[in-house]
């Protein structure tokens, strides 16, 4: 080799850095069982519907399951639990601890047979449901969970899959908009090619059991979950996608050995439902293709949601909703004064978080409540319904459109619960009603206000962006 053609090789190789490859995957998996305790004199209220619906059993565990995913510099955990909806400050104290993990994410499958973590489903409108002991037990052992499956890591490759089937939603809010989008990744060892867990997103209400039912229940994802783990034998996470709308389990599907028609709020309806995801799962996996799923971005910023609900804004000053609240400054990525006893500001909201991870070529979008599936594709009624409260109101950018040609993936409920996200071009809380109602639908009593959804869906745009932008030397 001439020293002339040594020096001009060097000299071309400190102009033109060799890229880096992207470090082998590694994966964990596990479980812990979040079931409370029942006990004579402390009544665990369960969580969805109406006041003082008081456990009476366990029919199956409420559960947190966990995977950890390490591309040699960053840490990731997604934990799927079985609850309506875990909110940021709680979130916040898993991630506090978990200094080895770079950005956890907590999706609630907001299931209506879970106990209570937000406090209004308590014995009546005026008192809390929260067992503040509970929470703190979830705390404990979902970082607990967390923290012993960073010495589980193993290699892992990563395939993702979808599969639809509408039949398996209902809609009961006009205008009647679906995301019928199972999606999934199947993680399997690059040795043997035997599976190490599986990730399933499903867009549908755990409701299955109804308001009448007073045992403690995963619903329909248990028995998804349950099946899917007996066919693959590994370890599955489960969590929710868009459920604003209002998207829950379909009905007439599904009947008896005698053909009699299994109806909400029977265990035989419930698991029958979740067998029919299972089998939808089953098609998304079987047919999941290989993805690169390092490095890792992530881009996490918290927002302000405003909250114009009286019953919200009631519920926070009887502190049957305890949830600190700032002073609105006209940014939703800034926040004034922090509300006190003292200081009662008229404008005030909420610290929520949207954010957007990179699995190399997957995007995960992570979504703070119940997401309207308009909001999902950009499937918005046109023209607007007469009698909507803002017509004129501009259509937020969709998920869809955000993601581009990406793969991706959208957790609803995750690491908070601010209620729907309904499209504000579709918001009717005055009268005289759409669609020729006597009374509103359902959805806005249980939504901040009509702001929510131009901000969270912007909120993603920015963090969705950030993913794209150069990594920083």
């Amino acid at each position: 080799m001439s020293k002339l053609f040594l020096t001009t090789m060097l000299t071309l190789a400190a102009f033109f850095p060799v890229a880096v490859q992207a470090a082998p995957l590694k994966v964990a998996f596990g479980e812990v069982d979040l079931t409370p305790e029942i006990q004579a004199g402390h009544p665990v209220y369960l969580a969805g519907y109406g006041y003082n619906r008081r456990a009476s059993g366990v029919h199956d565990p409420i559960m947190g399951r966990a995977v950890l995913l390490d591309d040699g510099e960053k840490r990731v955990a997604i934990v799927g639990v079985d609850l309506i909806g875990l909110q940021l400050p709680d979130v916040q104290r898993v991630r506090d601890n978990l200094p080895g993990v770079d950005f956890t994410i907590i999706a609630s499958s907001h299931s209506h047979e879970g106990p209570d973590v937000i406090g209004i489903w308590g014995p009546n409108p005026l008192a809390r449901g929260v067992n503040d002991d509970y929470v703190t037990l979830v705390v404990d052992r979902v970082s607990e969970l967390v923290a012993g499956l960073e010495k589980k890591l193993t290699p892992a490759t990563v395939s993702f899959g979808t599969a639809e089937d509408k039949t398996l939603l209902r809609d009961s809010r006009l205008p009647e908009v679906y995301d019928p989008t199972l999606r999934a990744l199947r993680f399997q060892s690059p040795e043997s090619g035997a599976d190490l867990g599986m990730l399933v997103q499903w867009n549908s209400h755990p409701e299955a059991m109804g308001p009448k039912n007073k045992l403690l229940t995963g619903d329909f994802p248990a028995t998804t979950v349950a099946e899917l783990e007996k066919k693959y034998q590994c370890p599955v996470v489960y969590v929710s996608g868009a459920l604003g709308g209002l998207l829950a389990p379909s009905r007439g599907q599904f009947h008896d050995a005698q053909g009699n028609e299994l109806k909400e709020g029977d265990f035989a309806y419930c698991e029958a439902y979740g067998r029919a995801v299972a089998q939808l799962a089953e098609n998304a996996i079987d047919t999941a293709t290989p993805i690169h799923a390092t490095p890792f971005r992530i881009a996490a910023k918290p927002i302000s949601i405003p909250v114009e609900n009286p019953l919200y804004r009631l519920a926070r000053k009887l502190n049957v909703v305890k949830r600190p609240a700032y002073e609105l400054t006209g940014d939703f990525e800034s926040f004034g004064q922090q509300a006190t006893r003292d200081y009662q500001p008229e404008e005030a909201g909420v610290k929520s978080e949207v954010s957007a991870v990179a699995l190399g070529d997957l995007r995960i979008a992570c979504i703070p409540g119940e997401l309207y599936p308009e909001l999902v594709y950009g499937e918005y009624q046109t023209p607007i319904e007469p009698n909507v409260d803002y017509p004129d109101a501009a259509r937020e950018p969709s998920a869809a459109s955000l993601m581009g040609e990406k793969k991706w993936m959208l957790f609803g409920l995750a690491n908070d619960e601010v209620g729907y996200i309904i499209p504000k071009s579709q918001w009717d809380s005055k009268p005289p009603y759409a669609y020729g109602r006597d009374d509103r639908q359902y959805g806005e009593i249980n939504s901040c206000g009509a702001q929510v959804a131009p901000i969270v869906m912007e909120a993603l745009r920015r963090r969705v962006a950030e993913l794209d932008e150069p990594a920083s030397e």
